[in-house]
């Protein structure tokens, strides 16, 4: 059978990193206060020239490299993301000339934290049907330009970066317990619109006119979050035939290092096989789960044959979870 094999991961970051210390001359904050409630030490903050399209180009090439293929061999960009160059055109399209490919499927997907993983099962389904052959999957983001930075509950919590990954069409055995079942076993996705107002941006160009700023309610976040993710990762394990025991790595939304720690136990996971890296990069919204894939892959912790499951949840809410074997 035809799966999509992932066959490279990328990653970039802004040049500007700021610790919570930095944070703290300018917002009414404190190191402690950060880390206690959030685990986040640093950050990463887009600076002039620096964008959402610059990001994930840079993210695009590396993963290009590790997967020895050349722009020219890819047929398919999907990028998820919140904060795109422009309203319209897609910054999939910007990508894509500046990678210099001249034609290609190219598009953006928008389901804020959750975006990478809406855009792998797209690109999956996409590439299963035999509508492509070679994708860029790729989650990046800006978020640093739409926070409010007087409010301290939320401007401490985010980061700007990019991840991308290749998927190729492989040939690949039925039975996922079989270490040659590579790929992209299963995606489970959830939305319930019904909770916008716990997590949004307070405008639009239909609405306001403006680009808005990102708005939350902390606490009610948190609780849906540990319920569905660990619920989405259950459901994903079960479709790929799958369990808890059978997972070397999960790679999570970094959202928040007491969401990672809940949703492990709720999962009966031990902490060491969890990837965190709120701690360095907070939360980089789409491009967080791509972001932490390729730091566990380039330090050598994910390994060929391991069961990796990426999950994430964010405002919708939009919730997900895919089981690939690495």
């Amino acid at each position: 059978m035809i799966r999509a094999v992932l066959t490279g991961t990328g990653s970039a970051l802004p040049a500007r990193r700021v610790s919570n210390a930095e944070l703290a001359e300018q917002v009414d904050t404190t190191d402690e206060w950060i880390v206690e409630r959030t685990g986040i030490r640093f950050r990463h903050i887009a600076g002039e020239g620096e964008t959402t399209a610059t990001l994930a180009v840079d993210a695009c090439r590396a993963a290009l490299t590790a997967a020895s293929l050349a722009p020219a061999d890819i047929d398919l960009i999907v990028l998820a993301t919140a904060t795109p160059d422009q309203t319209f055109p897609a910054t999939a399209t910007k990508v894509q000339a500046m990678l210099g490919i001249d034609d290609c499927v190219a598009f953006d997907v928008a389901a804020v934290c959750s975006g990478f993983l809406y855009a792998v099962q797209v690109a999956d389904s996409m590439i299963r049907a035999g509508a492509a052959e070679r994708a860029l999957v790729i989650g990046a983001e800006t978020f640093s330009r739409i926070l409010d930075w007087e409010d301290r509950t939320t401007c401490v919590l985010f980061g700007d970066g990019a991840g991308a990954i290749v998927l190729e069409a492989r040939e690949s055995v039925d039975d996922v317990t079989d270490p040659g079942a590579r790929g992209i076993l299963a995606t489970k996705l959830h939305a319930d619109g019904r909770h916008n107002d716990l997590l949004y941006v307070d405008g639009g160009p239909s609405t306001t006119g403006t680009v808005g700023k990102l708005r939350m309610k902390g606490r009610e976040v948190f609780r849906h979050a540990v319920v569905n993710l660990a619920a989405v990762m259950g459901e994903s394990l079960a479709l790929a035939g799958l369990t808890s025991d059978d997972v070397d790595w999960v790679v999570p939304h970094q959202a928040n290092a007491r969401i990672l720690d809940a949703t492990a136990r709720k999962l009966g996971l031990a902490p060491g096989k969890v990837v965190v890296t709120v701690d360095q990069h907070a939360n980089t919204s789409a491009a967080s789960v791509p972001l932490a894939l390729d730091t566990a892959v380039r330090d050598g912790r994910i390994k060929p044959g391991h069961i990796v499951v990426l999950e994430a949840m964010g405002g919708g809410f939009t919730w997900g979870a895919s089981v690939i074997r690495f």
